[in-house]
């Protein structure tokens, strides 16, 4: 099995640990604050990653500001928001199938804000989409579920506006950022990234840190694996001209982070949360199967943040 087979699963697995991560990561340090650390390492490193690998930067002012715009929403608003959730008590289950409707919700504000009008078929996948994620979170919510430990509405709010955060940088990028060399435009979004964080974690948290070999681990995992793995690889799919692929395994995504938060943290897989996420996926699928081919360039951005 080659690389370039493989490349897209591996792609995928390593975008569904973002939440295990955010889980763990929470027992050491308050979320907000290790996303500063996180921010700062991984910056520090893809500038390092630009002139190894010669990347140009952005030479208008408007291209860098537009990448930290992005980055503000894409990384920013929706890593702070899904890990502030689950620091909260979100189930990093519930939370990676909230976060899996991204797509969902992009098709569904597509036609007001880029003027993509939705067909039949992603009509039907929009509502059985967010049929299936109210089927998911709410028995956790109402406590109807006695399998379900009570989870409350504020967080998974959260956790939603951080999907339409990552939604609306999606489409911004799509606009904006259609041109530049994505290694020096992934780097000023991980600055835009810390310009919103850091005011973030300094108003909500106790810049709480034990710094220990767990830390260390989840830090090295977050910015080695996530920040700078799943960029490379996207890197590698592009060049081959393989997103479409890594796009159609995108549905895995939410049920892979169920059964990792199940096995790691002994989160209950309860029946409401595994038949709304098969109906959720079903939505997602429904949604994208149109335009899978047609704009693929509109899928890395939003699958290459979300870790």
């Amino acid at each position: 099995m080659t690389l370039a087979r493989l490349a897209p699963a591996i792609f995928v697995l390593l975008w569904s640990t973002g939440w295990v991560v955010a889980k763990y990561a929470a027992f050491f340090a308050d979320p907000l604050t290790f996303l500063v650390l996180r921010y700062i390492f991984a910056i520090l490193l893809f500038i390092g990653f630009c002139a190894a690998t010669g990347a140009r930067w952005p030479r208008s002012w408007t291209t860098i500001g537009h990448a930290v715009v992005s980055g503000m929403f894409l990384h920013g608003l929706y890593l702070g928001a899904v890990w502030w959730a689950i620091g909260q008590g979100v189930p990093a289950a519930i939370s990676g199938i909230i976060a899996g409707l991204q797509p969902l919700m992009t098709a569904a504000v597509a036609p007001f804000l880029i003027g993509e009008n939705l067909s039949r078929q992603q009509q039907v996948g929009l509502a059985l989409g967010f049929c299936g994620i109210a089927l998911a979170v709410l028995p956790k919510m109402l406590a109807i579920d006695p399998a379900a430990t009570p989870i409350q509405l504020l967080p998974v709010a959260v956790n939603v506006l951080g999907m339409a955060a990552v939604t609306y940088g999606t489409l911004y990028q799509k606009r904006h950022l259609q041109n530049g060399d994505i290694r020096a435009i992934a780097t000023l979004q991980y600055a835009g990234a810390l310009i919103v964080t850091v005011p973030l974690a300094l108003i909500l948290e106790d810049l709480h840190v034990t710094w220990s070999l767990e830390l260390v681990a989840a830090l090295a995992w977050s910015v080695l694996g996530l920040s700078m793995g799943a960029i490379a690889l996207l890197l590698y799919l592009i060049r081959r001209g393989q997103v479409s692929r890594a796009a159609s395994l995108i549905y895995l995504v939410p049920p892979l982070a169920a059964v990792q938060a199940a096995l790691f943290f002994g989160e209950a897989l309860t029946l409401p949360m595994i038949i709304g996420t098969i109906i959720a996926v079903t939505g997602v699928y429904l949604t994208n199967r149109k335009t899978d081919s047609a704009v693929p360039s509109s899928k890395p951005a939003s699958n290459a943040t979300a870790g």
